[in-house]
């Protein structure tokens, strides 16, 4: 038991390192819409501010494509990564990239035509605002390509472990895109073309910053013309379609949702709604934040058939993630009045209250949200699209109109609120139901609950797993190794061929690994026993460290330096190495019998 939880703190640790980042993604857009909409509202118009409305659903249609594609693609080359498949996600980024562009020119040239010649009739037939919606799709149309690639950059620093690029990137785009509009609007007078050309220029420099990196020797991910398998493009919109879904569910939701709100409230309820929708999208960032670590961590697993890394990310989700939403929801419904007063000020209104509310009882539905975010994350990745087309309609669109329609005649705007927390409940039991269902009985374990396939991975039997933080703790390695193989009926001579490899590997990551920068780390060790072979791996959050660079930079005729790794290299079928999200991964395959030339090192 000591062991498992020590397992699931390292999967823990690496969620809470790699979260920030993912956090403050999810930040950049609804930072811009409150800039854009705070300029537009106070220094241009109610009709820019119609124009920027206006544009909403564009703007969620192509956040949606690419979602779809960064999704597909990330998940896709993730788990070719973790098979160490290195031309394969080679293939996968290239051709995320070259989809992406094409993309983006289609509908920058279609938004640029639109506005030119007034083709927006569908949209508004206010010709005051029709002007200014023309001018603000022509400046828009510049901004798709460096929207669209940045996005799908953005994810893949992630698996390069280049999270500080993205977040200097993040971090300038937000200092700039004010001062952006600034001097568009408030010095130059360009109104909607202006407000558009700030988000647009914020954009490129947010794109500039992040490619950078992927032109240097130190990128695992390089664009390449040639080689992609243009067959894979099905691959990445297959996988990544259920969360561009979610998107367009939301998208229909909208329309629904504010017909509702005009129809039996009025605007004085649609403007409460807004306003509450408009701030919260900033606490939105944190699980949203959370469900992209989670994907990325679930990818890597799934391709490397890591079942019990799968179940503590779950864990991680269920047990931290959910309690920190609880308590950040509970701050918002503290804070509910000195926020609402920071768009109305007048408590005798009826949008105050209507407002207060809204603070009050919405932000209880991103902790449920949170729960339904990992387990279609998880059903992408594992295949289980049925249950993720159920929840991606009940949460999407279903739950939160229907709840909406009946409810909404008798309580009026908190109609609203409730049946987002509502949809929440709803979406919870399904995954309940669901996994009750394939179980035949109520799951009583994270793998039940998870519906993990049986045959996936090694069962808990077959494996041993063991946390490492100091050089004692590795002395015990062998004999522990030695033992689990004993158990398993593998032979004595390759028994102590492992316990001495893991030994090895495991003593030189403490030697050399904790010294560079004199932080507490962790080793992980697992030794699979599956169909007969014996697989050895070794993880660490450690500086990158390859140990076949280390076996290479010596004499090869002078067998007395760096004897301990090259005697593994020696007697192992095969030793692989990568370095993904920040953690060292070695995978050392031990042979059917004992390669003789162990006997140079044990006789």
């Amino acid at each position: 038991m000591k062991h498992t939880i020590s397992h699931s703190m390292v999967t823990a640790k690496l969620c809470f390192r790699l979260l920030p980042i993912q956090i403050l993604l999810a930040v950049i857009g609804a930072f811009n819409g409150i800039v854009t909409s705070l300029f537009a509202s106070n220094f241009i118009g109610q009709d820019a501010m119609s124009a920027v409305g206006l544009f909403a659903p564009i703007s969620m249609f192509i956040g949606a494509v690419s979602t779809m594609l960064l999704g597909g693609s990330q998940i896709l080359s993730a788990e070719y990564k973790g098979k160490n498949q290195v031309t394969r996600t080679q293939e996968v980024f290239s051709l995320d990239m070259v989809l992406g562009f094409a993309f983006s020119v289609f509908v920058a040239v279609l938004l640029a035509a639109a506005g030119a010649f007034n083709w927006t009739g569908m949209f508004t037939n206010d010709p005051a605002v029709r002007v200014f919606f023309n001018q603000y799709l022509i400046g828009m149309s510049m901004g798709i390509l460096p929207q669209v690639l940045g996005q799908q950059l953005s994810g893949f620093l992630s698996l390069e472990n280049q999270t500080r690029l993205t977040l200097a990137a993040s971090t300038v785009y937000i200092l700039v895109n004010p001062v952006f509009n600034y001097i568009f609007i408030m010095k130059l007078g360009m109104q909607a073309l202006g407000l558009a050309l700030a988000s647009v220029l914020g954009l490129w420099v947010f794109l500039i910053i992040q490619a950078q990196y992927f032109f240097t020797k130190r990128a695992n991910f390089r664009f390449q013309l040639k080689g992609f398998r243009i067959k894979d493009s099905w691959s990445i919109v297959r996988i990544g379609a259920p969360g561009a879904l979610t998107c367009g569910y939301l998208t229909i939701r909208g329309f629904w949702v504010n017909a509702l709100i005009t129809s039996f409230v009025g605007a004085v309820g649609l403007s409460a709604f807004t306003a509450c929708n408009t701030f919260l999208n900033l606490f939105w960032a944190v699980p949203n934040g959370m469900a992209a670590v989670s994907r990325m961590l679930f990818s890597v697993a799934q391709g490397e058939e890591d079942r019990q890394t799968i179940q503590d990310i779950m864990r991680n989700a269920l047990y931290r993630y959910v309690p920190i939403m609880l308590a950040v929801a509970g701050f918002i419904a503290i804070m509910a009045v000195p926020f609402t007063r920071l768009y109305y000020q007048d408590k005798g209104d009826p949008v105050f209250m209507m407002t207060v509310w809204g603070f009050r009882l919405l932000p209880f539905c991103m902790p449920l949200s949170l729960i339904c975010m990992h387990f279609v994350c998880y059903g992408q990745i594992s295949n289980k699209l049925i249950l993720v087309r159920i929840l991606s309609a009940l949460d999407g669109v279903v739950d939160v109109v229907f709840f909406t329609a009946v409810l909404i005649p008798l309580i009026g705007i908190r109609s609203v609120y409730w049946a987002n927390i509502l949809n929440g409940t709803v979406t919870t039991v399904v995954i309940l139901l669901y996994a009750s269902l394939r179980n035949r009985h109520l799951p009583r374990s994270m793998d039940e609950l998870m519906v993990i396939p049986k045959d996936f991975g090694a069962e808990e039997s077959e494996r041993l797993d063991i946390s490492i933080s100091t050089i004692e703790e590795v002395v015990s390695l062998s004999s522990r190794v030695q033992e689990f193989c004993a158990s398993k009926g593998i032979d004595h001579r390759r028994s102590m061929l492992s316990g001495l490899a893991i030994e090895e590997m495991a003593g030189n990551i403490v030697q050399h690994g904790y010294s560079e920068d004199h932080k507490k780390h962790n080793i992980e060790v697992r030794v699979v026993h599956k169909d007969g072979s014996l697989i050895l791996r070794i993880k660490d959050d450690c500086v990158p460290f390859n140990p076949a660079d280390r076996r290479d930079i010596v004499d090869p005729e002078d067998i007395t330096q760096n004897i301990g790794i090259r005697m593994v290299y020696s007697m192992a079928e095969s030793v692989q190495y990568q370095n993904i999200l920040g953690l060292n991964v070695l995978t050392i395959r031990m042979p059917a019998q004992a390669h003789k030339e162990g006997k140079l090192y044990y006789n």
